[in-house]
């Protein structure tokens, strides 16, 4: 395997296989995988085109390209950035629910990390790919899970503001990329790494057991009125 193969290949190959995870762990009512494929294809290319773009206008040309600054930007021109993959199956009508916002957010977080380590590793060698492949997936995968939990529910009906959710998400990846930045120059912050590692999977461990949760309640909801959909 040549270079540019295997930064390729550890770049998509983790993202890929935690779809593949999280998406059958939506058991009960699985979405169609060409919606799900998709959003991870809009994240990997349309989300990532736009955050560097705009990223690139901030920093430095508005901002200063200071630890705290290039990480609140990621945080705020990402996460929108991101939702808009998510967007695709919620206009689609393909969303209600928690267990569909975790899938399709996970999708669009999984896409975008896939390719910001492509081009990592195209920039810095297969290593940044290698060690990022196996921590950035499942940070971007929890942030947008919070933003398509936030679609879900509104397409629910159950919430009318996305704002809060917005908001997690972007403290979330502040708060990675600042102690990122800061662990290039002082090696002891790869521990705060680390740590925050386990969080973001521990979020999104328990998002999909409220969304496996959820599920099961509709399920029984709809055997009760004898196979129709609650409204």
């Amino acid at each position: 395997m040549d270079v540019l193969s295997a930064i390729v290949f550890f770049a998509y190959a983790p993202a890929l296989a935690l779809l593949w995870y999280f998406y059958h762990e939506d058991k009960l009512e699985p979405e169609p995988k060409k919606y799900v494929i998709g959003t991870f294809f809009l994240g990997a290319t349309l989300s990532v085109l736009i955050a560097m773009l705009v990223e690139k206008i901030l920093v430095p040309n508005i901002l200063p390209p200071t630890v705290f600054f290039l990480a609140l930007t990621a945080g705020i021109v990402e996460e929108p950035a991101k939702a808009l993959a998510i967007k695709l199956p919620y206009r689609a009508g393909q969303m209600d629910g928690i267990m569909d916002g975790v899938v399709y957010g996970v999708a669009a977080g999984l896409g975008f990390a896939a390719t910001e380590n492509l081009l990592y590793g195209l920039g810095y060698g297969i290593g940044a790919t290698i060690v990022r492949g196996f921590l950035t997936p499942f940070a971007h995968a929890t942030w947008s899970s919070i933003i398509g939990i936030g679609y879900g529910l509104k397409a629910e009906g159950k919430i009318h503001s996305l704002t809060n959710y917005f908001a997690l998400a972007i403290l979330l990846h502040f708060i990675w990329d600042y102690y990122a930045f800061l662990s290039v120059n002082i090696p002891a912050y790869y521990v705060v790494i680390f740590l925050l590692i386990f969080v973001n999977m521990a979020l999104t461990r328990y998002f999909i057991m409220l969304g496996q949760r959820e599920d099961l309640e509709k399920m029984w909801w709809y055997w009760f009125v004898g196979g129709r959909r609650y409204e």
